[in-house]
């Protein structure tokens, strides 16, 4: 077979993916991989809050359009993604060949003083871009200053050990896979912070025609992995929610049971809702839904629109 074409951004974590799928790959059937460098519109403006830069779409898919017209186009074979950054609804002619096996999807404290997110005084400096990481922390200390923060993760951590914030937040899996663990100050729980749809996890995206393709990415498909996003990803649809709405959500599968647990909240954090449903990991999709529904019924859709988002809006 010829070598894999592999799409990829050019971050060190987006590198260390694409590597990652294309070793595991040699190592299943011997097949070479070729990794493909492509700037997206989030990598061109690194500065720019996520919900200024102007990909078609708005926030969705700053990160992986331009990867996507690549694959539509039969300039690269395959794609690796963080499933996080996929939008619910793929381009016509592409699809998700595998979700590779899940690592832990909790977001992580990196204190330059080495307090925990409890123990920070009052008024310190966070760190994040992300609007959900933001809510969730004015909701837990309404006292801290909670400040935009872009860039990869080695310029994010460069900022948090020059102390030009007293903290950052950060997914904990990207922090592991570039061996940077040991920066890590505290896991945070679900209780204080629920994860973005599909964190921790990697998607492998090919042109739906190209079987061959399609079958082999196939092979590191994780079943639990894939029924998990499935179910948050299921969940975002029906909320009709981009990376940057205040939205948390984990679901986890213990004995085929799957729980799925999920919060919306107002940006400045006064406002939540959170709810919880399971089912069997079979329905996962469903489970998405209902839970969707069940956050509407119980007050999602107004703080949402607070938000600036309107349900059914597509907005």
């Amino acid at each position: 077979m010829k070598p894999l074409r592999i799409g990829t951004r050019g971050s060190a974590l987006a590198l260390w993916q694409a590597n990652h799928v294309g070793a595991r790959l040699a190592e299943l059937r011997g097949v070479e991989a070729e990794i493909v460098r492509i700037h997206t519109a989030g990598d061109k403006f690194p500065t720019a809050a996520i919900a200024q830069i102007g990909s078609e779409g708005g926030a969705k898919g700053v990160f992986i359009k331009e990867i996507e017209d690549a694959l539509l186009a039969g300039a690269v074979d395959l794609a690796v993604h963080s499933m996080k950054d996929v939008p619910t609804e793929l381009p016509k002619g592409l699809a998700i060949a595998a979700i590779t096996r899940r690592e832990d999807p909790r977001d992580c404290l990196i204190s330059h003083t080495g307090d925990s997110l409890e123990r920070l005084p009052r008024g310190a400096r966070i760190g994040t871009s992300s609007l959900r990481r933001q809510a969730q922390l004015r909701h837990f200390r309404a006292d801290l200053q909670v400040l935009d923060l872009r860039g990869n993760v080695d310029t994010r951590l460069r900022k948090a050990a020059a102390g030009e914030f007293d903290a950052i937040v950060l997914a904990l899996a990207g922090i592991a896979r570039l061996g940077a663990a040991e920066r890590i100050t505290q896991a945070l729980s679900a209780e204080v912070m629920l994860p973005a749809v599909g964190q921790g996890a990697l998607g492998i995206e090919a042109r739906a025609e190209d079987s061959e393709t399609m079958k082999l990415a196939a092979l590191l498909d994780d079943a639990e992995s894939r029924a998990c996003v499935t179910a948050e990803r299921a969940l975002l649809r029906t909320l009709e929610g981009g990376c940057q709405v205040p939205l948390g959500a984990w679901a986890r599968l213990h004995a085929g049971t799957l729980h799925l647990e999920a919060c919306v909240l107002s940006p400045d954090g006064s406002e939540s809702v959170r709810r919880e449903t399971h089912g069997h990991a079979a329905d996962a999709e469903r489970i998405g839904a209902e839970l969707g529904k069940l956050l509407i019924e119980a007050g999602a859709d107004r703080i949402l629109r607070l938000a600036g988002r309107e349900i059914g809006s597509g907005k």
